[in-house]
């Protein structure tokens, strides 16, 4: 069995593929039980965000397991595979590992170092853990990958600063703005992480902001946000006030996972200064029709892109310590999993020679009759000693050679030679 991974990710990608192939984490449960009832997949998980949307597996045989999940993946989010095959990502067996642990690392993150990802990935094991589609060998994976990822961002600077998607997101807006938002309303549409995220950013961006709105469909939901953060300049309101809200304010950042926009050019027809539009959403969640409007303007994620990119040219040199450390991870984590690999042949081929022992003592049983008990035992542990002595030479060789290439056909060699 093999480690691979098959995703469609911002780097390879347009942000307009991207939102038709993110799945809703209520559907990643269904995703995960169709993929393990496929022929050559072993263990699975899977996770889609805003920029990433990626299976994880243990499979048999490659070629099977790439057509299996590309299948499943048009499944899930109902596109032909033609229309995104040929912007997968793959990697395999040790490419997994570089991959994974670089992606909790934050180093293929919009924003390099963000937290959201670690939070991200530990959502999705826990998923598969769920639905018993990650067994041993993922679970160790993702564990290993959470720790290099905590691990970069506790040694580098790689997370210094603009460290989150919401950070970003907020800093941006505010740029653009300027002295314009002094003394602003604010309205953030949606009340999950993302959202929490945003208001904090802007709450604590030195008290510019005069008043912010959380909007959300469910108004408990954004209630226990609001108490949570502990704000006065912080209010709540449903969903359906939207435009009212819109036509006061001076900035909408929209954090919303949704089917259709929830912000049209409707609601914000009467709005009664110029609106700064931010939409984090995938898919959109702000509908291009807004920007037919000379008072409205709206970005996105891929113009969030754009301005981190040019904002974050120093971290360069973080980036680079963050990569030695994910190959000091990533070699540390394959290193283990093959003396393990050494440690369970070594165990195997120990006791295929303690049973042939015993299969001989007891088969020739009748020739040793004469002899008293401490004969026999002084027989049983002579046999048993140059057994011992022949088995030490392959059992050395075998450990000796854990996590190389000569380990691997040793380890091949011993399975066929001895049948284990």
């Amino acid at each position: 069995m093999a480690l691979i991974s098959v995703g469609i990710d911002h780097e390879h990608a347009s942000l307009d593929l991207l939102e038709r192939v993110t799945v809703f984490e209520h559907e990643w449960n269904k995703v995960l039980r169709t993929l393990l009832s496929q022929r050559n997949i072993h263990e699975a998980v899977f996770v889609s965000t805003c920029l990433r949307t990626e299976v994880i597996a243990v499979i048999d045989r490659f070629h099977g397991a790439i057509e299996e999940i590309t299948t499943t993946l048009a499944e899930a989010t109902g596109l032909d595979a033609s229309e995104f095959e040929d912007k997968l990502t793959v990697h395999f067996d040790r490419g997994v590992a570089n991959h994974l642990f670089s992606v909790a690392a934050g180093l293929k993150s919009v924003v390099p170092g963000e937290f959201e990802i670690l939070g991200q990935l530990r959502r999705a094991l826990e998923l598969a853990s769920e639905e018993h589609t990650a067994g041993a060998e993922l679970t160790e994976l993702f564990q290993r990958a959470l720790i290099a990822g905590r691990r970069v961002r506790a040694e580098t600077a790689i997370a210094r600063g603009t460290t989150s998607f919401a950070h970003a997101s907020v800093t941006m807006a505010l740029e653009e703005l300027g002295d314009d938002i002094s003394g602003a309303h604010v309205v953030v549409v949606g009340a999950g992480q993302l959202a929490a995220g945003v208001v904090k950013s802007l709450l604590g961006a030195g008290g510019q902001i005069a008043r912010v709105t959380i909007c959300n469909r469910t108004v408990e939901k954004a209630d226990a946000l609001r108490a949570e953060i502990g704000d006065s300049r912080v209010a709540v309101s449903a969903l359906d006030d939207l435009a009212a809200l819109l036509s006061s304010a001076r900035l909408a950042i929209v954090c919303v996972e949704t089917t259709a926009p929830v912000i049209a050019k409707t609601h914000v027809m009467n709005a009664s200064q110029p609106l700064l539009l931010v939409d984090l959403g995938v898919p959109r969640a702000v509908g291009v029709d807004v920007e037919e409007l000379d008072h409205v303007r709206r970005v996105d994620l891929g113009d969030l892109h754009l301005r981190i990119e040019q904002a974050l040219g120093e971290r360069h040199e973080a980036a680079n310590e963050a990569r030695v450390i994910v190959e000091h991870e990533v070699e540390r984590f394959l290193h283990d999993q093959r003396a393990r690999g050494a440690a369970a042949i070594v165990s195997e081929l120990r006791d295929h020679f303690d049973e042939i022992v015993e299969i001989e003592l007891s088969r020739r049983e009748g020739d040793l009759a004469e002899l008293s008990d401490e004969q026999r035992e002084k027989v049983r542990s002579l046999i048993r000693s140059v057994v011992a002595k022949i088995a030490h030479r392959p059992t050395v060789a075998l450990k000796e050679s854990a996590g190389t290439d000569q380990g691997i056909r040793l380890n091949e060699a011993t399975r066929s030679l001895f049948d284990l």
